[in-house]
This record gives C-alpha cells, structure tokens and sequence, in this order.
C-alpha cells in the first residue's frame, strides 16, 4: 500500500459529516481531541528537557483512540495499545495520576512497577497491554465470552497496529470470536510504519480488512483521521454487535507523526509523505471545521486550550512532587500473587472409592463444576468427545455448551481467552492435549498469567492442565516433562500428582485457587495406576508436600512417575531404608519437608524424569546444599532422564528414562 497516491491523501481538507450528531456531541469530540494533543505536545517538551525518560507518540492517531472510547458505555473493556492516551483521557482518568504512572511514581496506578501504557485500570474498565502485542487480542476475547455468557449486551474494544497483524495470536484470535461470534471490535491502526519497516514490506493485500473478511467476519476500511468518521462507525458497530453478538474487524488508515518512540526518530519516512499527513491532522482539521461551521467559536477554543493547560500543569506539578517507590521486598513478593489463603477442605465422606488415576481427574473435575458455577472448560475435542483421554466424557451432556467449549487449534489465544475471563468472575480450565502443544501458548502463560496480578492488580483464576510425561512410545512431541519451564516463572502455581487421590484433590484446589496453576498430569499412570479416592469434594493443600514413607539410610525426593519408580525400588532392595518425599508441588516446594527428609537421612537422590539439565532437581539440590549441608552425610545427587529429546522406539525410551539408572545411583550414595 502506497500511503501517498491512495485517494484518501488528495483530499488535504477532511470531509465531515455531522448528520445526526448534536452540536454538544461535536464539541465533546474536540475536547476529547484536544486534550491528549496537548498532553503530547507537553510531554515532548519535557523530553526534550530530560524530565521524561520515554514517551510513544499518538499524534496524529488521536481519532481513532478517542472515537472508540467515546462510543463505548464506561463498564464496557478497552484495550489500547501505545499510542492510545486518548482512551484514557476520554476515559476520565485523573491527570494526576496518570503522569504519576508515566514517571514510575509510587502514586501511579502500578506504583513504578510498569512503563508508559503497560498498565491497566479495573475501575475505569482499561485493560493493560504487554510489549508483545498480540496477546491483547485474545484478551478482549475473553472478555466479551464472559459478557456473553453472563447475558450482558456489551462490546469490548482492542486495539493493534498493522504490523501485529502478522503475529499469530492475531489470527488465533480473530477466529476464535469469528468461531465463538463474540462481540468484539478489533480495530487496526494502519499507521504506514512498523517501528522503521513500511507497509509494504510487512503485508501484500490491499486492505488489512480483507483479513478479517477471511475469518468469516464484516469488515471496513475507514479515515481514521476523521474523527466523525471513526465515531460514527464504531458507535454504529458496537450498538450492533450489544444486539448481534459477533466480531467486526476496522481498520483506520492513519499515520504515526513521529517516531516508534521518541528516541526512534523518523528519518526513514519520505518527507512528501510527512507532508501530506500533516495536511490531514485530526485536530487542527476538525477545530477549523468545527469553527468554519459555527459549532464553536475563537472563545470556546481558547477557553479550552487555557483550562486543559493549567489542568495539565497542575497536574505534572503533583507527579513531580509525588515521591519515588520505596522498596519493600515483602511487598513486593506479596503481589505477586492474589491474596489467598487456601482453606484445606476435608473429606465430607469418610467412603472412599477405587479409582484409576485417570478417572480421579475427571471425578474432581466434576466436582468442581457442580461446585462452581462459573467454571468453564476449553480445549480441543473435550466436549462431544471428551477429550482425546476421555476425561470429559459426559460433561457435555451434564453442563452444556457454554461451559464445556471445543475450542479451535488456538492455545495461545484460548489461553489468552481464559485470562480475560478471569476480569468478568469466570473460573477456567484450559487443556493441553497435550503438555508439548502448550508452547504454542507460553506468551500468554509466562509473560501474561504469571504477572498479571504483580503488574497492575487483576488476577488470573485459570487451571491449565497438561497431559505430561514419557514411557507410552509416543515419541518426542507427545511426552515432554516441561515443568521445569514454568517454576521459573514468579506468578504461576505448578502441581504434579502421583496418586488418585492427590489427583482429584490437587485438581480442585487448583480450581479453587484464584492464582494461575499448571496442573502436570501423567499419561502413563491414567490407566496403570488406580487407588483409593474419598468420595465428594476434598482438597489437597497446594505447596505441601506427601511423606510416602519414612526411612534412615537415604531419601528419595520426587514427584510423578519418580514417586512409583521408588516405591518398586524400595521394594527390591528390602535391606536399605528408604525415605521418600513426593513433592507433588513444585512452584511453591514444600522445603520444610525437603529438610526433615535430609535430616532422616544424611544421603539425598533427587529424582525426576525431566532431563537432568535444568531441571527442577537442580534448584532441589542446590537449596539442600545451601540450607542443609550440615546435615548431609554424602553429596546430593541428582538423577533425571537423558539430556536428548524423547525416543520413540521402546528400547531407546527405556534407556533415556532414568528409571533403569536408580538402584546404580543408590548404591554409589550408600557406599559414601
């Protein structure tokens, strides 16, 4: 796309149509303009004077922002982007506070805990971005599912720039609301420049619309520089979409007057294209209007601009005075997580039942959803189905469609999905067929779930369960142990059961759990495993660990498969006494138990089936070393599966899971 021949760039004066729209509507729309102009031309003052330390410009994209804010009701979402100051002017966020936040000052709504616009506000119902983009996408999603679930007539709003448009979550979720008919407004700022990379260096089609067209959904093309334009079809796609749930896709040609970030620049833009854009500034274009019209007059104007300038004065003052953080460690560990003290929930019967592994999952998943009324499942094949291991058999059936939900080959933004569900009080259960599959949603998972709370307040109340593990020939793409992957991540919860009756109960305390946890589940001990399970709800404690046996000679500290792997050692060799610990959490660890399992003992195997390298055992270890080295008789020694992916012939599994290697490692620890 040439931004200097299309048509739209001939017309230097923007052709207004004001049919239908009052003349206080008019004059509401150019103070909403004119704020955050002067907002921007004020901060780029301070730039240049090293007061600000970064700013993202939107001028001339001020009409998109404040026309799509303008026309949603204030308990509707909004998820801007950048460049969107406008949705939060136009939003009434309090000035103060808001350059509070832009500073990192401690009165800023993250208090200096995010940058420029990575931040949301619950009460003003604006969602907060993160530097990927995409996942934002997925985001509004889950919101409009939730409204749509609850029977609410509302629209939800998101945001993205043309160059996020080649990013998988946007397509993932486009048809996720196409699929779901979600109503939802994805509207594209086509600004002509990914940071310094054209248009036509990022995408072939004519319109960006096209794209949406392709998902199965309307979609226009619209000047988003006009901004009666942008106001007069937003306003008219969202009064439809509250009656007709379905997604619309708008894309807004506009043009980015300055750099990506200030620091940027914009020497790579052609200066007749700069020109031309100029000639089509929203504000000064629709102030000449407005005045040439009637509709305001040289007082009016003036009135506006002196009170926007001593209200942005007053309140750059305020920020400025306003101190920095201080740092508080215990704070800071405290918010990563929503307040939530876990209340074991007993057994309600003392009647236990014989389960296999597999049905204890789907039996505490029941419980769950008769429990919690606004629990959701999602994943592929889990409805008619009932999953590819049969653990939602019949849920559809007892529940219905809209809380037992096929969803398309989308994790990302399925996950995504469920996280802004979580805004609008649904509980969601999200299945990985498959815990390979789950990097096609990491994004979403590491940099959105773990740090949601931590960022600006809003919690993530979802449970992603992950089919895990090896010993089921079912080659290196189906049998990854990957927990490893998110114990390292601050924000998440991760638990790996062994038994039925820690299955069903870990499964509803994880539900329970407003906090996002990664729920590991072992294939092969679905069906080669069955146990005792009390009937009715229970929970298991999440971050305390399961003493399986107590012993003196040397303890095996595990979790999973590991834990049936040392119980058959212990078995075969009656004459060592074997104490062994089965974490069974693993983001938070039960260390209390780790130390009096060494302290028995004096000899410590950490075990797990993960590779060795970089694999849980390794953290497991070194706290030993650290906290118990006085207690310890021998060096700790780990033992995991070989550091190659996983084999698919039975023999090379066998030889790459560490299982055949135990009573070696064993023996060596013993001989010390």
């Amino acid at each position: 796309m040439d931004f200097v021949s299309q048509s739209y760039l001939d017309r230097v004066t923007l052709r207004y149509d004001r049919e239908g729209l009052s003349n206080e509507l008019l004059r509401t729309l150019y103070e909403r303009l004119l704020l955050p102009r002067m907002i921007e031309e004020k901060m780029l003052s301070l730039l240049r004077q090293g007061k600000v330390s970064k700013w993202f410009s939107g001028i001339g994209q001020e009409a998109i922002a404040v026309g799509a804010a303008s026309v949603l009701e204030p308990d509707e979402w909004i998820l801007p982007m950048h460049r969107n100051l406008g949705v939060f002017t136009t939003r009434e966020v309090p000035l103060a506070t808001l350059f509070k936040q832009l500073q990192g000052k401690a009165g800023g709504f993250s208090r200096g805990r995010e940058r420029s616009f990575h931040f949301g506000i619950q009460e003003h119902r604006i969602w907060g971005m993160i530097s990927h983009l995409g996942p934002q996408l997925s985001i509004a999603d889950g919101l409009a599912l939730g409204h749509k679930l609850k029977g609410e007539k509302k629209a939800t709003i998101v945001f993205t720039g043309e160059g996020g448009t080649s990013e998988g979550e946007f397509h993932e979720a486009l048809n996720v609301a196409a699929v779901w008919k979600l109503p939802v407004l994805f509207v594209i700022e086509n600004n002509g420049y990914g940071l310094s990379t054209p248009v036509q260096e990022q995408f072939v089609c004519e319109k960006l619309a096209d794209r949406g067209i392709g998902y199965g959904m309307e979609a226009v093309t619209i000047d988003g520089n006009n901004i009666l334009e942008v106001y007069r079809t937003l306003d008219h796609y969202a009064r439809s979409i509250r009656e007709e749930p379905r997604p619309v896709l708008i894309e807004c040609i506009t043009f980015r007057m300055r750099g990506h970030e200030e620091a940027s620049g914009t020497k790579y833009v052609p200066p007749a294209l700069m020109e031309a854009w100029a000639a089509k500034d929203p504000v000064v274009n629709y102030e000449d209007w407005l005045a040439e019209t009637g509709v305001v007059d040289e007082a009016f104007i003036s009135s506006r601009r002196d009170r926007f300038k001593q209200d942005i004065s007053a309140a750059l003052k305020d920020a400025f005075d306003d101190p920095d953080p201080v740092a508080n460690t215990e704070t800071e560990f405290a918010d990563v997580y929503k307040p939530y003290t876990q209340v074991e929930v007993k057994q309600e019967s003392v009647a236990r039942t014989e389960k296999r592994f597999v049905d204890a999952i789907s039996d505490g998943l029941r419980e769950a959803m008769q429990r919690h009324p606004k629990l959701v499942l999602m994943g592929q094949d889990i409805a008619g189905y009932g999953g590819v291991f049969k653990i939602t058999e019949g849920f559809l059936a007892q529940f219905g469609p809209d809380r037992v939900r096929n969803t398309p080959l989308c994790e990302s933004a399925i996950i995504g999905t469920a996280l802004g569900m979580s805004a609008l009080g649904f509980k969601s259960m999200v299945e990985m067929q498959f815990a390979d599959f789950v990097t096609c949603g990491f994004n979403q998972i590491i940099n959105n779930l773990a740090k949601i709370h931590y960022r600006w307040g809003v919690h993530a109340d979802v449970v992603v369960r992950m089919p895990t593990g090896a010993g089921v020939g079912a080659g290196p793409f189906h049998s990854q142990s990957n927990e490893a992957w998110f114990t390292h991540t601050p924000g998440l919860k991760v638990v790996y059961p062994s038994t039925p009756e820690d299955a069903k109960g870990l499964l509803i305390a994880a539900i329970e759990d407003p906090n996002p946890v990664l729920y590991f589940e072992h294939k092969m001990l679905y069906r080669s495993i069955s146990g005792p399970v009390p009937d009715g709800y229970y929970t298991i404690p999440i971050g305390k660990a399961r003493q399986v046996a107590e012993g003196t000679d040397i303890a095996i500290i595990t979790y999973g498969a590991g834990v049936h792997w040392g119980t058959e050692l212990a078995v075969q060799m009656p004459e060592v006494s074997f104490d062994i610990l089965d974490l069974r959490s693993l983001l938070p660890i039960d260390w209390q138990a780790v130390a009096n399992s060494v302290a028995r003992t004096g000899k410590v195997l950490v075990l797990h089936e993960d590779t060795l390298t970089g694999g849980i055992g390794g953290e497991v270890a070194a706290w030993i070393a650290e906290h118990c080295f006085h207690l310890l008789d021998a060096p700790v020694k780990r033992l995991g599966s070989l550091d190659t992916p996983v084999p698919f012939a039975r023999t090379l599994e066998e030889n790459f899971l560490p299982k055949g290697r135990m009573k070696a490692a064993v023996e060596e620890l013993l001989g010390y």
